[in-house]
């Protein structure tokens, strides 16, 4: 190597390493003190994209794992006022049943089970018009192919389309006067539409009752969905910390050393003086 006074290559080359060994220590303290490997595209361009999508993924599995449960609430309280008004189709078949015994009633009897069973008929449709999710109507028939989002995107595979049968007394085919116990031969008519009802109800029911085991499948395969995206995302952005220390560790050594060295290319020139007599 020549010795030149204008030129210190040594110092140069020292001064290059030292300032790129002060860049791996800046992004090491960054990447420690965040904990994040990936914080701008420019630490990994191909893995920020690929990070940003699996964090798009995961965050909208978390909220439609909310949304299938809003759904089962919904579908949870139609299932319970039909079984009210399954209830109360039992207890009218009882009554057209008593009331179809020709051979013991009389005019009285009559008179007191058709004003119990018309009760229950408006209670039908009480129960039909007042059940709601919020402000949302749910057996009175308006409740038809509502969808629920349940999936992270905007999918139809990723959509549950719902609809609740209506369950008023008229729906049901036991409404007003013209179902009525007054009289025995009226009770048998009245028995027999009473019985298909809860036919009726009961299958309105199964569907919703189907509906909520498919989707509480839905929110279990999407909670281990979102678990495993977020296992990727973390693997790709989270900084392995223990990696990160040994190599911020280096570049101190690194660091030091690159200083030290670059005194010693700084006074090299000097040691020309003693070459000049």
């Amino acid at each position: 190597m020549s010795l030149s006074v204008n030129t210190n290559i040594s110092a140069i080359d020292a001064y290059n390493n030292l300032n790129a060994t002060s860049n791996n220590m800046q992004s090491a303290i960054s990447e420690l003190s965040s904990g994040l490997q990936i914080q701008t595209a420019a630490d990994n361009a191909s893995g920020y994209v690929i990070a940003q999508g699996l964090n798009v993924q995961a965050n909208g599995l978390g909220v439609a794992i909310n949304n299938g449960q809003s759904a089962i609430s919904v579908l949870q309280i139609a299932e319970g006022a039909m079984n009210q008004q399954v209830s109360i189709l039992q207890r009218m078949n009882e009554l057209a049943t008593q009331a179809s015994n020709a051979g013991t009633a009389n005019s009285s009897s009559l008179a007191a089970d058709q004003q119990e069973f018309a009760a229950l008929q408006n209670q039908l449709d009480q129960i039909a018009q007042s059940t709601q999710f919020g402000q949302t109507a749910l057996l009175n028939g308006s409740y038809q192919s509502e969808s629920f989002q349940i999936g992270a995107y905007a999918a139809s595979a990723d959509q549950v389309v719902v609809s609740i049968a209506t369950m008023t007394a008229s729906a049901m085919g036991v409404a007003g006067a013209s179902v009525s116990i007054g009289t025995a031969s009226a009770a048998i008519s009245a028995m027999s539409a009473v019985q298909s009802a809860i036919s009726y109800v009961a299958s309105a029911e199964a569907v919703v009752g189907a509906t909520q085991n498919q989707i509480q499948a839905i929110i279990a395969n999407d909670t281990v969905s979102q678990q495993n995206v977020q296992s990727a995302y973390s693997t790709m952005v989270d900084a392995n910390v223990a990696q990160a220390m040994t190599k911020f560790s280096s570049d101190q050594v690194l660091m030091q050393s690159g200083i030290a060295m670059l005194s010693q290319a700084q006074s090299l020139p000097q040691l020309l003086l003693k070459l000049i007599p």
